[in-house]
């Protein structure tokens, strides 16, 4: 057992070693990573996913209040499972409105260490014409992606779909699709 504790103390110890002891800019592993969105439509939950997020994050491991994260969410990429006709809907201009905003965004540039393992970054999402300040919450974790160092990055925040717009006419209804919706961020990047 004491072995065991040593090894998860000194494992990080030695990954942090391998990091660059500047800032350094880190890209989305598309393959590994996923952002998952929740909502319910009626009583019943549902979940999608947006498909083929970009993402970088400059990261200084030393100065992990320094950052700069560029998140770009390509709306018609959006995927629910065994459902074409929510798909269409969310992409419809009384919802997403694909054909006039194809695309949202996150973007920091202020970090927030919690712990040794997880911090918050401070910054703003912008979904059809609506920008807002968000905050996610990150946990993270030293991790290695074929053979290279890199990080894995999971958080989950609770927003308001109407503040950003999502949900004119009829779908402003929240009787029918409930304001707020999760979104999952469970996300890999390796260093550019």
């Amino acid at each position: 057992m004491m072995k065991l504790s040593i090894k998860s103390v000194l494992c990080p110890a030695f990954l942090l070693i391998a990091l660059p002891s500047s800032a350094a800019t880190w890209i989305l592993d598309p393959g590994e990573s996923r952002v998952i969105f929740e909502y319910k439509y009626g009583a019943d939950p549902y979940e999608g996913e947006f498909k083929g997020v970009e993402a970088l994050f400059d990261i200084d491991p030393l100065k992990p209040g320094s950052c700069n994260f560029s998140v770009t969410i390509p709306i018609e990429n959006i995927y629910v499972e065994d459902s074409p006709e929510a798909v269409d809907y969310l992409l419809d201009y009384e919802l997403f409105d694909v054909d006039t905003w194809p695309t949202a965004t996150f973007g920091a540039e202020k970090c927030r260490l919690e712990s040794v393992s997880s911090f918050v970054a401070d910054g703003t999402l912008t979904i059809r014409d609506q920008t807002h300040p968000l905050s996610f919450p990150f946990d993270f974790e030293i991790t290695t992606i074929d053979g290279q160092v890199g990080f894995h990055l999971t958080s989950e925040v609770t927003i308001e779909r109407l503040k950003y717009g999502v949900g004119q006419g009829y779908w402003a209804n929240t009787g029918e699709i409930a304001n707020d919706v999760t979104i999952k961020v469970d996300v890999y990047a390796v260093q550019q």
